[in-house]
């Protein structure tokens, strides 16, 4: 089944932003006729299924890379159980995990396309696709043609941003198109990579090149507020510091906590560099810790006084550096993998800074890395997925499985003891059996 959408009307063209008026013609949705029943017979939006182990955005339920409901096994299985693999497209977007659904972000051609899949079987429910053509540099190619940002699921909505900066809302139930804002007039040199994020009825999203963060209503795309600043494949966080909801977000020259309601400038911490800003900040007893290639690790202070906002060094390590590998924080504990020395990981006292431990070098390019409980899931870039303790006396693995024939760039969903694992151009469902 296919359906035609008409053209925005002149009066969203001249918004800059296409509201669900009518059907837009670029805009393709597939259902089998299986699915399509599906859907009929489902009285349940996205948003009604959503349950306690939904993996809702880029790094998880809380953007802090945890994840809910993993039930340690008795006895660590030898490997892991397949359950299904489905071609989805090329990219490094996080799948999504809402209730018995899967939502993935990728490429097929010049188009980019979001695809919803049944959770238990892996078939497809609906498709929706969008013209997205992309030239990517030589120093790029290397990783391919995106897209690289992890969608947004709000209320029943999905939100994307495409490689070349377009952004989108969906209807998570059916897949239509809500709203969409083309692309920058200028192509971001490495593609765009930052997660969009929520509070309230805005999207956060850096959009591409020197636009800086802009924030969207949800509802329709209207533009609420933007700054100007340079790019970042950096994604923000919500935070509320000190009574204040704001969005931290790193650029190539600083680190800016912004009031999320009309983005003023609260605070501002030096933090130039001529290297790539990739790293998620991270939330720890009212500091912000951040990290960025060659620039080692920082916990901020940011604090509202009398006359203003200030903001100091709580603490710094350059023991160690994450270029792309986004830390997790357990307890009191950083856990991460730095660039040096070829991919080491290691802890380190969130509280202080202090190294604690420095694993075995040569480890891995990137890896991904999602805590549960005390334990954290390493998916390295060459598909191997290790679990390990987060231990504070040292790099504890204690069980090592293969869970791709492809190099694994993107994040993996857990959700419970499912695994949703994207490669180049497949995702998988994997299982593990808890304890009885």
């Amino acid at each position: 089944m296919s359906v035609s959408w008409t053209g925005p009307s002149s009066r969203a063209r001249s918004s800059n932003c296409w509201p669900n008026e009518r059907w837009d013609p670029r805009m393709r949705v597939r259902l089998s006729a299986s699915a399509f029943a599906l859907l009929i017979s489902v009285a349940a939006t996205a948003a009604a299924q959503s349950g306690r182990f939904d993996y809702p955005q880029w790094r998880g339920p809380h953007r802090d890379g945890g994840a809910s409901g993993f039930v340690e096994p008795s006895a660590w299985p030898a490997a892991l159980t397949r359950q299904w693999t489905a071609a989805v497209g090329q990219g490094y977007a996080t799948p999504l995990v809402i209730g018995d659904r899967v939502f993935v972000f990728t490429r097929r051609n010049d188009d980019e396309m979001l695809t919803a899949l049944d959770a238990e079987t892996g078939s497809v429910l609906w498709q929706s696709t969008y013209a997205a053509p992309y030239d990517m540099f030589e120093a790029t190619a290397v990783h391919g043609p995106g897209p690289r940002a992890t969608p947004l699921f709000v209320d029943g909505k999905l939100f994307t941003l495409g490689i070349s900066g377009i952004v989108s809302a969906f209807d998570a139930d059916n897949g239509r198109l809500l709203w969409q804002m083309p692309r920058p007039a200028e192509q971001p040199f490495y593609g765009t990579a930052s997660s969009p994020a929520a509070d309230g009825n805005l999207i956060f999203v850096h959009t591409g090149n020197y636009d800086g963060l802009t924030a969207f209503d949800r509802d329709n795309g209207a533009v609420a507020w933007r700054t100007a600043g340079t790019f970042t494949y950096s994604s923000p966080l919500i935070v509320e510091l000190d009574g204040v909801r704001q969005v931290v977000s790193v650029s190539q020259d600083h680190v800016v906590g912004l009031s999320a309601h009309d983005g003023v400038v609260l605070w501002a911490y030096p933090f130039a560099s001529p290297y790539m800003r990739a790293i998620t900040p991270i939330e720890h007893a009212g500091r912000i810790i951040v990290s960025a290639q060659n620039m080692g690790v920082r916990a901020l202070r940011p604090r509202r006084e009398r006359s203003g906002w200030t903001v100091e060094t709580a603490w710094r390590n350059d023991d160690v550096s994450t270029a792309m590998t986004n830390p997790v924080v357990v307890a009191d504990t950083l856990f991460g993998l730095s660039e040096r020395r070829r991919g080491q990981f290691f802890a380190l006292d969130a509280d202080t800074g202090m190294t604690l431990w420095l694993g075995p070098p040569r480890q891995a390019e990137n890896t991904a890395i999602v805590k549960a409980e005390q334990l954290l899931f390493l998916l390295n870039d060459d598909a191997e997925l290790i679990v390990a303790r987060a231990s504070r006396a040292g790099f504890e693995p204690i069980a090592r499985y293969t869970v791709a024939d492809s190099p694994t760039w993107a994040q993996p969903a857990i959700s419970g003891n499912r695994f949703f694992v994207k490669d180049v151009d497949t995702l998988t469902l994997w299982t593990m059996s808890p304890a009885p």
